[in-house]
C-alpha cells in the first residue's frame, strides 16, 4: 500500500508524473480559480446574479485537489505555483468561500481541499511558508480556527504549525494577534484528538515565555488549567539540552512560581463541598503539580531552590491546609477509612503530599533551605503530616523523602527531630516507618538511618 501524506495524497509511485508536470497546467488551474473567484464575488455582491454555485464549488474543489497532489514533496511544483501567484489567489478564494451563506458538503469540500493545498505547498518550503504567512496571517487563521468543521480547523492548525518559527511566534505577542494563540489552545481543549494544535503549543508557543505570560493573563481559570497541563507534558517529555532551552524553562519556572505564590490560598476554598470544583483552586493545584515536576529535574533544581519566597509559600500553605483539616472535616482532614476499593475523585486529593514533595525538592542538598525550614517551624509540621492519609496517597513516602533531605549533613535539624521524639512530640513509630531511629551518644541525641528488617 502506498504511503499517504497528511492531506491524503499518494506518495511513492505517483512521484514521477508529478515531477513532469508543466507550468502550463498550473497556469490553467490558476485561470479557473480566478474565474471562480470572480463568479463567487459577484454572487456575494448581487444576490440576483444567476451563478451556478454548485458547479463553481465542484470545479474549485477539483482544482485544489489537483494542486494539492501536485506539490506533495515536489519543490519544483511548489516553486512554480508560488511564482504564479496561486498562494495569494487561494487565500483570497478561501475568504470568499467563508463568506458564502451555505453549509452544504460542496462548500466544505472546497474549503478543505483549499487548505490541504496550502498545507502541502508549505511543507518543507520556507519561501511558501513566508508567502502564506504574508497573505493569510492573522485573518485566515482566525477565520478557520473558529470554523464549525473539525477537518477545516485541523487543516488550519496544520498550516499554522508548518509556517511558525521563532520570529513568527513573537508576532503573536501583538494584542490583535494573541487571539490566534488563544484559539489554538481552545481547539486543543475542545478537540483533544487534534494533534496539530498540541504540537503548535508544545513545539512553538511554549518556547516563548513572553507569549505564555501574555496568554496566561487573558485566559479563564479553566483555560489556564489546560495550558498548565500542556506545560506539564512539556516538562515531563523534554530535557533541555541547549542554553536557550534551559533559559526558557527557568523563565517559565519564575513565572509559575510567582503565580503559585499569589494564588496559593485559593485552594482553601475547597474546604467547602459547595466549592469542590472552584476553578481558581484548580489552577493552584495544577501550578503545584508543575512546580513539583520542575523541581525534580537535576538540571534546573538549583535555580528553583533559589527562587525568593517559594519555599516559605509551600510551608505556609501546608500549615494553612493542615489547620483547616483539623478545624473541620473536609478534604484536608487526614482519614484512613477506605477499604482499598474506593477512589476519591476530589481534585485536592494529594495536595498536601505534593506540598511536602516540593519542600523536600527545594531542600535537596541545600543547607540554606534546610535552615529556612527549621526557622519556619516546618519540620514539626511535616512530621505531623506523615501518617497514612487516604486524602493524600504516598504522603508518608514524601515525608520520608523530605525529612531525609532536611537532615542530610544538617546536625541542627537532626537534633530537633531527636529532641521531639524524646519529649514525645514526634511519633517514634512514624520515624521507624521512615527508616530512622534516635540514638544517644555522649549525652547527645542523634537521628540516624537504619535498615529495615525484612518482614
Amino acid at each position: 500500500m502506498s504511503e499517504m501524506c497528511p492531506c491524503g495524497a499518494l506518495l511513492g509511485e505517483s512521484l514521477m508524473p508529478r515531477e513532469m508536470a508543466e507550468e502550463g497546467i498550473f497556469s490553467n488551474l490558476l485561470e479557473i480559480l480566478m474565474s471562480a473567484s470572480s463568479e463567487i464575488e459577484q454572487a456575494c455582491k448581487d444576490s440576483n446574479e444567476s451563478v451556478d454555485l454548485d458547479t463553481c464549488l465542484l470545479l474549485t474543489a477539483e482544482c485544489f485537489r489537483c494542486l494539492r497532489n501536485a506539490c506533495v514533496e515536489c519543490a519544483k511544483n511548489q516553486h512554480v505555483m508560488r511564482n504564479l501567484g496561486l498562494i495569494s489567489t487561494s487565500v483570497h478564494l478561501i475568504k470568499l468561500l467563508h463568506g458564502i451563506q451555505m453549509k452544504e458538503e460542496l462548500l466544505l469540500t472546497a474549503l478543505r481541499c483549499s487548505l490541504q493545498f496550502l498545507g502541502n505547498i508549505a511543507a518543507g518550503n520556507r519561501d511558501s511558508q513566508n508567502s502564506i504567512w504574508k497573505c493569510a496571517f492573522p485573518d485566515l487563521f482566525l477565520t478557520c480556527l473558529t470554523y464549525n468543521d473539525e477537518k477545516i480547523v485541523a487543516y488550519c492548525c496544520m498550516i499554522l504549525f508548518t509556517c511558525l518559527n521563532s520570529e513568527k511566534v513573537r508576532e503573536l505577542l501583538d494584542p490583535g494577534n494573541l487571539t490566534v494563540a488563544f484559539h489554538v489552545l481552545k481547539v486543543y481543549k475542545e478537540q483533544l484528538e487534534s494533534e496539530w494544535s498540541f504540537l503548535i503549543v508544545t513545539d512553538h508557543l511554549l518556547k516563548c515565555p513572553e507569549l505564555v505570560k501574555a496568554l496566561y493573563a487573558k485566559l479563564s481559570n479553566q483555560e489556564r488549567v489546560t495550558l498548565l497541563e500542556l506545560i506539564m507534558v512539556n516538562v515531563n517529555e523534554k530535557n533541555p539540552v541547549t542554553s536557550e532551552e534551559v533559559n526558557v524553562l527557568m523563565t517559565h519556572a519564575d513565572f509559575l512560581a510567582g503565580c503559585f505564590q499569589e494564588n496559593c490560598e485559593a485552594v482553601l476554598k475547597l474546604t467547602s463541598a459547595a466549592d469542590a470544583e472552584d476553578e481558581e483552586a484548580l489552577v493552584t493545584i495544577r501550578l503545584l503539580d508543575v512546580l513539583c515536576e520542575m523541581t525534580s529535574n537535576n538540571g534546573q533544581i538549583e535555580h528553583l531552590q533559589s527562587l525568593p519566597g517559594l519555599l516559605e509559600t509551600a510551608i505556609d500553605t501546608l500549615r494553612l491546609t493542615h489547620i483547616a483539616g483539623k478545624q473541620a472535616v473536609n478534604i484536608f482532614t487526614a482519614t484512613h477509612a477506605m477499604t482499598g476499593q474506593e477512589e476519591i475523585s476530589h481534585p485536592a486529593v494529594g495536595f498536601k503530599s505534593h506540598l511536602i514533595r516540593l519542600i523536600g525538592n527545594l531542600c535537596y542538598k541545600n543547607k540554606k533551605n534546610q535552615d529556612k525550614v527549621y526557622e519556619l517551624d516546618g519540620i514539626p509540621l511535616i512530621l505531623d503530616n506523615c501518617s497514612i492519609d487516604d486524602n493524600n496517597p504516598f504522603v508518608n513516602q514524601w515525608a520520608v523523602y523530605a525529612i531525609r533531605n532536611l537532615t542530610e549533613h544538617n546536625e541542627r535539624n537532626q537534633e530537633l527531630i531527636a529532641q521531639m521524639e524524646e519529649k514525645g512530640l514526634a511519633d517514634n513509630s512514624a520515624l521507624e516507618s521512615m527508616g530512622l531511629e534516635i540514638e544517644k551518644r555522649d549525652d547527645k541525641l542523634i537521628l540516624r538511618s537504619v535498615r529495615k528488617k525484612p518482614s
